[in-house]
Order: structure tokens, then sequence, then C-alpha cells
């Protein structure tokens, strides 16, 4: 699977990023990707920073005007395309929404964002409600894509639900990044805990994982905080943890990685975890804590 991402610094100008974004999928259709992934949000700014209403005015229905513009391009190129998309799914119901659109431009699927952090910085619970299609892959022309969302990354439940429905490899929009107060040495911590879990998903799964992260300086509009330096080092890794690409931090980025979705069988042979799980002994795993 000749997988595209794409790593980029975003700006206020919803269209020019737009723009750029089909520049650089149709470079990498024409070095030869099957598939495109775009990161978190990708239209615009990260806009949970802030909790401003005026924001919901750029969430759109799906279909809408993205899947709309993304669907022609997939159909020029002939490429399966990752969207992620602020969905307004009814008035004053919103979600963050992956969008696979498949490569005669028809949507194969769509995923809304199930765990949802608020966090300094991060208002995601003001903007959106939690997912409630579950953790199924999306069926496409290149294979069955587990597509879950950043804050979705942290949790092995989700990962294991969607390698269980057969996905084929773990797909991760991501924006995430440094808040600028925090200790050089906090900032690599939070980094190395980033790849080290998602490698970890891959491990215990036996499946390929792709997480595709934007970069650049995001300003507070608020002026509370001092603003996201969002930490790039976008990767993939195949199904023992072992880093097929990484990208820098602070740069832009196009690049195709062959993903081998082949080695999952032999992978899954060798390390049999699917086989030995305890499926009998882990009721209590639904319980929030266990007192």
């Amino acid at each position: 699977m000749k997988t595209g991402i794409i790593q980029q610094s975003n700006t206020a100008n919803i269209e020019d990023n737009i723009s750029r974004l089909q520049s650089k999928i149709r470079l990498l259709a024409d070095e030869g990707a099957e598939l495109v992934i775009l990161q978190e949000l990708h239209n615009g700014l990260y806009f949970c920073q802030t909790e401003d209403v005026a924001v919901f005015d750029q969430a759109e229905t799906i279909p809408g005007p993205s899947s709309g513009i993304f669907g022609k391009l997939a159909r020029e190129t002939g490429l399966v395309i990752v969207l992620s998309l602020f969905e307004k799914r009814a008035a004053g119901l919103y979600h963050n929404t992956a969008v696979v659109i498949e490569k005669d431009g028809s949507i194969a699927g769509i995923y809304r964002k199930m765990h949802i952090p608020d966090d300094p910085a991060y208002y995601e619970k003001f903007y959106f409600t939690p997912g409630d299609l579950g953790f199924h892959p999306i069926q496409t022309s290149v294979g069955k894509l587990g597509v879950l969302v950043c804050w979705d990354q942290w949790y092995p439940e989700a990962a294991r639900l969607m390698a269980l429905a057969g996905a084929d490899v773990l797909i991760y929009p991501t924006a995430i990044g440094w808040e600028s107060m925090d200790t050089e040495d906090e900032k690599q911590r939070q980094l190395d805990a980033w790849i080290t879990v998602q490698r970890g998903h891959a491990v215990a799964n036996g499946i390929p994982v792709i997480a595709v992260n934007r970069t650049g300086f995001e300003a507070d509009p608020s002026k509370q905080t001092k603003g996201i330096t969002f930490w790039g080092n976008s990767f993939a890794c195949g199904p023992q943890g072992e880093i097929l690409y990484q990208a820098p931090f602070d740069q832009e980025i196009t690049q195709i990685i062959d993903i081998d979705i082949r080695r999952t069988e032999n992978v899954r042979r060798w390390w049999p975890f699917m086989r030995d799980r305890r499926i009998d002994a882990y009721d209590e795993i639904t319980k929030r804590f266990r007192d």
C-alpha cells in the first residue's frame, strides 16, 4: 500500500490551506501513491485553543463542500483520501469526523472521534459531541482502514477494537503540539510518549500504524497561553513497531511510505497475541475503575 502523508502548517486562510493540500495530493498521485492521509482538521487553524461560538460557522455537512472538493480530486487522481472535518450533523450537534473518500469520489465511510479531550488550549468538548459510530474499519479499494482521530491514539481499547474488526492498518489524523512554557525535557517526554504508545498499538495488534500530525506555530487568540507549536513528527511503523518513516518536527512534508499489510499475517503467527487473549477474564475492562 503506497501511502502518501501530508504534514502541513496552516494559516487562517482556509482557501489557501485547501489549495496547498490539493497541489500536494496531486504531487503524491504523480509519485505513485494509492492512499493519501491528511492531518486533523486540515482545512484551517486548530480553533480549539479558545471557546468561541462563532467558530461553529466553520462546520459543514457530510456530504458537503469539502467532501465534494476532495471527492472530485480523488476521481481525478485515482486516490483513496482520508479527510478530517468539522462536521455539522444538526443544529447544535457537531463532531470531529474523519471521512474516507474512495478513488471514484464516493464516500466510503466516516468515523466520528470517540475520545474528546478538554485541556488548556485543547477545549474540544466545547465543540465536539463524542462519536456514536463505534470502532469499525472502513472498507476501501486499498484495504480496511481503521481510522481513529488524535486523542483516540492514547487508548489501547480503540486500537484493539479496530484490529478485532479486521483493520489492515490503524490511521490517526492528528493535531498535537507543545505549549511553549513547558521545559525542553518535558516536551521531549511528551513526544516520546506519543510515539511509544502508538508503536505499542502496532505491536499489540500486529498491524501497521500511521499518524499524520500538523506542524508550525498557531497563536492563542485569547492570549491566555503562548499558543501551540505543533510538533510534526508524522510517522509510520510496521506490525512489530518498527519505524518506517518519521518526519521532522518543524517542516512541511509530503512523503510516500510503503506499507506492507501482508506482513501482519506472519507477525501474528510469530507473536500470536490474538490467540492467547483471555477473553473469558476481561469483563471488568468496561468498568470506570476497580475499587
